[in-house]
């Protein structure tokens, strides 16, 4: 364990699935042509007036409740001054001193066990609008910077957490339950890659110091941005942790004896670098935001939100594993695939009549395929009545767990059914006589394999299976083993 415990609070900036921007028309669509999703409100033209855009409230109301925030009865927004070269009006409408909702939680766990549940805190979720975009080619040799002003207005829901979190393990736990939550709820898609999400971790390290007050010491503050993937974001604190104590150490610099620090992550390096000093809420000079008028939520519309809201992951995970008696990490897996590869398995289980099974089967079988094809569930050439059928002939017996992988590819492949590819494969079921003979016969030809297990090397045994297969492709691998060795310790 590191000498140290290390505290992390993450601000993540969500775009809202909406057709158009959070104070104006334009489109927000992905991948446009630059600048051609622009309109004079969003790119800051005097004299204009912002509209508010209800759709990007309530998709932020529905997020907020499901956080287990508390809905403010009125809200306003602000304006939130600083220049930047891809912010035009000077200032971003957000929101202060109150926002729409505050003092949530989301909870989080491990299902391997790294870490326990606990419940990570919400400080706010408020809503605001995002700058452009700032393109710069040092890369190419030139010293030229671009602005793209699409993304200006597009609207963002920030979800501020309490400093909950004491590992970059948590932390990355907290970022997958929460894009999870959002996707599931149909909040955003949350794709990094596109922006959809982008994430900010505030993070520093409480020092053991018995002589002190409190009984430790707190390192400043670092804000560490530019992570585009949540395994980026996990590396990137781990090393901060690293550096911070490595420079405590230097220092001795405490928390408030030097201005909160920005850094940015070099993914190619393996390493955080200084950007700037962070400004303080005073220096961004807020205000109420004169152009829009404020916003009243009764308990009434909160409540209806609430009611509203379908099963979340975090409640499906649970049901999976009481209803179908799987594990809590296969639970979490199946749900982690969105909400369409949840519905197959559930029908699948229904089918077969064996959650575990159909288990083993979708998350071996099923989601290799997915994977290799790069399809959605829905694409899938299987049908789960097909699937199942499959797997009824695999618990029967009939089937073995290798031969059945075979049925189920001359499925995919030729769109079989599960009696048509057993009767071409020419897959039948060998009797049990039929099968202790077939031992019988390699037990006399194999004296080595016989000592070998006989003197204690039982995995020996696993020969025979290969050996069986040779003579007949339907015999059952798991009952070649079991009469081989029955009929081994037989032996004198």
């Amino acid at each position: 364990m590191p000498p140290y415990t290390t505290v992390i609070g993450l601000e993540a900036h969500v775009q809202l699935l909406t057709a158009s921007k959070l104070f104006c028309g334009c489109a927000t669509k992905f991948g446009a042509p630059p600048n051609t999703q622009t309109c004079p409100i969003c790119i800051g033209m005097p004299g204009v007036l912002p509209v508010m855009n209800r759709k990007a409230f309530d998709l932020g109301l529905k997020a907020a409740v499901a956080l287990n925030c508390k809905i403010a009865a009125f809200t306003k927004w602000d304006r939130k001054n600083y220049y930047y070269p891809d912010l035009p009006k000077g200032y971003q409408i957000s929101q202060y001193d109150l926002p729409f909702s505050s003092e949530g939680f989301l909870e989080i766990s491990d299902p391997k066990g790294r870490f326990e549940t606990k419940r990570v805190g919400i400080i706010r979720v408020h809503l605001e609008e995002d700058a452009g975009k700032s393109m710069h080619d040092e890369q190419a040799g030139t010293a030229d910077s671009k602005v793209d002003l699409n993304r200006a207005g597009v609207p963002l829901l920030e979800i501020v957490s309490k400093p909950d979190m004491r590992s970059p393990l948590e932390a990355r736990a907290y970022l997958t339950e929460l894009k999870l939550l959002l996707t599931y709820l149909g909040v955003s898609d949350c794709n990094m890659q596109e922006g959809s999400l982008r994430v900010d971790a505030n993070i520093n390290l409480h020092v053991p110091a018995p002589q002190e007050k409190g009984g430790k010491i707190a390192t400043p503050i670092v804000e560490v941005k530019n992570m585009n993937s949540f395994r980026s974001v996990e590396r990137a604190l781990a090393h901060e942790a690293e550096r911070q104590f490595e420079e405590f150490q230097r220092t001795g610099q405490r928390l408030g004896q030097v201005p909160k620090q920005t850094r940015g992550w070099d993914d190619t390096k393996d390493a955080t670098y200084a950007q700037r000093h962070k400004e303080e809420s005073s220096d961004y000079r807020y205000f109420p935001e004169p152009d829009l008028v404020p916003v009243a939520v009764t308990e009434a519309e909160v409540e209806s939100v609430r009611r509203a809201l379908r099963e979340l992951p975090a409640q499906m995970r649970s049901r999976l594993a009481k209803t179908y008696g799987i594990t809590a990490y296969d639970a979490e897996v199946i749900v982690n695939q969105a909400q369409p590869f949840v519905d197959f398995y559930v029908d699948l289980a229904a089918r077969c009549g064996d959650g575990k099974l159909a288990a083993n089967w979708v998350l071996q079988d099923v989601l290799k395929v997915l994977n290799e094809r790069g399809i959605a569930i829905d694409k899938y050439p299987v049908s789960t009545e097909r699937l199942a059928a499959l797997l009824a002939r695999v618990k029967s017996g009939d089937v073995d767990t290798g031969r059945g992988r075979e049925v189920l590819q001359l499925m995919l492949d030729q769109g079989q059914s599960a009696d048509e590819a057993i009767a071409q494969l020419g897959i039948a079921k060998v009797d049990a006589g039929e099968l202790r003979k077939l031992c019988e016969e390699l037990v006399a030809a194999n004296p080595k394999l016989v000592a070998d297990v006989k003197g204690g090397k039982l995995q020996a045994a696993g020969a025979f299976i290969g050996q069986a297969k040779r003579k007949n492709p339907n015999v059952d691998p798991n009952r070649v083993k079991e009469v081989c060795l029955e009929l081994i310790q037989a032996l004198p």
